[in-house]
């Protein structure tokens, strides 16, 4: 039995190079620490992006107009082509991962929502990674996360894990959009401060926000 469990958010800014292609040694060395983590009996739960830019890989320039239908073939062709990538890094290293698509009704009261818990909790109990993302390929704009932070944020919540981390280009929490020079870093989150109107604009520390 695992000892403490933890969620990792991968961005795809984070495992691309600036010609939108993936970077499978920054993917290596996340997964080695992993697997680090691991032997030490403290279990990941991996939310990772990626798809679309996998599925852009493959497929090339789409004519398809519409950006909605777009960004699901190219997640629908890139979901098992990263799940392949994940699943042979993960073996090299000896571990085992799985695939977990989950969508907002997941995260209501209900069946859907002890579904979920009984899922990751019983492939953790297995040893095995799971390595959750969006499910682009069907789900529509009314049921759509945010971003994969939100996702990784209900996850952390759903699971009552021990740390969530976020891995981004991002240099932390931001009072606005980090582009703007009217935007502030803030440097020290206090436990009982309210940061909804900071989260609401979707900027997240690297390291998670405790």
């Amino acid at each position: 039995m695992y000892k403490e469990k933890i969620v990792i958010k991968v961005g795809t800014n984070v495992m691309t190079n600036k010609d939108n292609r993936i970077v499978r040694p920054v993917l290596r060395e996340l997964i080695r620490q992993i697997a680090e983590l691991h032997e030490r009996d403290i279990m990941t739960i991996l939310v990772s992006s990626g798809s679309v830019i996998a599925g852009k890989e493959v497929l090339g320039m789409s004519k398809i107009k519409d950006k909605t239908q777009k960004r699901q073939v190219y997640s629908a062709i890139g979901q098992p082509r990263m799940m392949r990538l994940y699943y042979n890094i993960f073996h090299d290293f000896g571990m085992k991962c799985a695939q977990v698509l989950p969508t907002k009704r997941d995260f209501s009261p209900g069946v859907h929502r002890q579904n979920m818990i009984n899922c990751c909790e019983g492939l953790l109990s297995e040893g095995v990674i799971p390595i959750a993302n969006e499910d682009d390929a069907v789900s529509l704009t009314m049921s759509m996360f945010s971003d994969n932070d939100e996702l990784a944020s209900l996850i952390a919540q759903l699971l009552d894990v021990d740390k969530l981390i976020i891995l981004t280009d991002i240099d932390g929490l931001y009072t606005g959009d980090p582009e703007e020079d009217s935007s502030d870093l803030i440097k020290n989150v206090n436990p009982n401060e309210d940061l909804n109107k900071y989260i609401k604009a979707k900027y997240m520390t690297k390291n998670g926000i405790y």
